[in-house]
């Protein structure tokens, strides 16, 4: 690799770094041209979880399309250069130019997607309170009685029913409907409604004459999408890191206070870019986000803070002279000069 930046990246640059945080460094390479018109062309090469390098026109590509994490090299603090090729300084150059209304999604958007987690929008979310509990099949059954529908269970309690005693017959043009037949005598052997392992409806041979108590309806979508939500909620809890979960003063729940902090740190850094037409990664509001990090927050309060920084976020956006998009032909004609400065092109 013909590196021509490298840096530290991620807490270490904003100024939020605690005891045992990881160093991360990211980099822009240039490929030599016999690489470049061959199968040997490589967009990115990630040397660990914490060392990633992009090749230039991919790293130019990311940043015309506001990738935040590209966006946030051009104005990486200088303490955090370790190494830096003067072909990168033409592209330091123009850094203002990649500043455009996209930020808006790429920045702001983000942000808005962890506070609708960090609020429980997302089922595997950070709410410890809130686990989700695995149903079974007959919570998403329902039946039809005196003009109301009412949950099956419900309607077999009531009744005095045995489950495995019920008889279902698909009916006609009805999805996922069934007649339901009650097994009396004890002598006609109906199935029962649940298949033995539990996750699907078991159909009946129902005699001639006989009279349906009901008609019922299974969910099943509904209990194939919550079968798996709860397969991605328990692999989510088995492989969270756990280090990253801290008590929210006053609040009796847990939540990923690292998750908070970035969704501050977006959405200051969106506003920023809508004002100031700039990035500031060493963040001067460091303190305050480590205190969001610890969970030291009236987490309604913060809420509220949030979502009024999101409508302010689209209010300046709108009224920014701030370019919707970034010159096609001039980053073409930079990647040149770039790889002309590196590399015999």
């Amino acid at each position: 690799m013909n590196i021509i930046f490298k840096t530290i990246v991620g807490s270490q640059a904003y100024g939020t770094n605690t005891v045992g945080s990881d160093t991360d460094f990211k980099g822009v390479y240039v490929q030599e041209t016999r690489e470049l018109v061959s199968f040997g062309y490589k967009e990115q090469i990630e040397v660990s979880k914490d060392e990633c390098y992009y090749e230039v026109r991919r790293f130019l590509q990311l940043l015309q399309s506001a990738n935040p994490t590209m966006l946030e090299l051009l104005f990486i603090p200088q303490d955090c250069i370790i190494e830096k090729h003067p072909a990168f300084d033409l592209i330091l150059k123009h850094r203002d130019k990649f500043l455009t209304k996209k930020c808006l999604h790429s920045f702001g958007g983000y942000a808005v997607a962890q506070i609708k987690k960090a609020k429980g929008l997302d089922k595997k979310m950070n709410w410890e309170k809130e686990r989700m509990v695995r149903k079974s099949l007959m919570d998403f059954c329902f039946v039809y009685q005196n003009g109301k529908t009412l949950p099956l269970e419900t309607f077999l309690f009531d009744n005095n029913l045995d489950e495995k005693r019920c008889g279902l017959v698909n009916l006609a043009h009805f999805k996922d409907c069934y007649a339901l037949y009650y097994d009396v005598s004890k002598q006609l052997g109906y199935r029962g409604i649940m298949a033995e392992n539990g996750d699907n409806i078991r159909l009946s041979s129902i005699p001639k004459g006989e009279k349906d108590l009901t008609i019922l309806y299974f969910n099943k979508e509904g209990y194939s999408s919550h079968c798996k939500d709860f397969v991605q909620y328990t692999d989510w809890l088995k492989n969270r890191n756990t280090q990253r979960y801290v008590d929210i003063e006053n609040h009796g729940q847990q939540i990923d206070g690292k998750n908070l902090l970035h969704c501050q740190r977006l959405l200051d850094m969106a506003l920023e870019i809508a004002e100031q037409k700039t990035i500031i990664v060493r963040r001067p509001n460091a303190t305050d986000l480590l205190k969001i990090r610890r969970g030291e927050i009236d987490l309604e309060r913060f809420m509220e803070k949030a979502e009024s920084d999101i409508l302010r976020l689209n209010s300046y956006f709108e009224k920014s002279d701030l370019p919707d998009d970034v010159d096609k032909d001039f980053v073409n004609e930079l990647l040149l000069q770039v790889r002309y400065a590196v590399t015999d092109v």
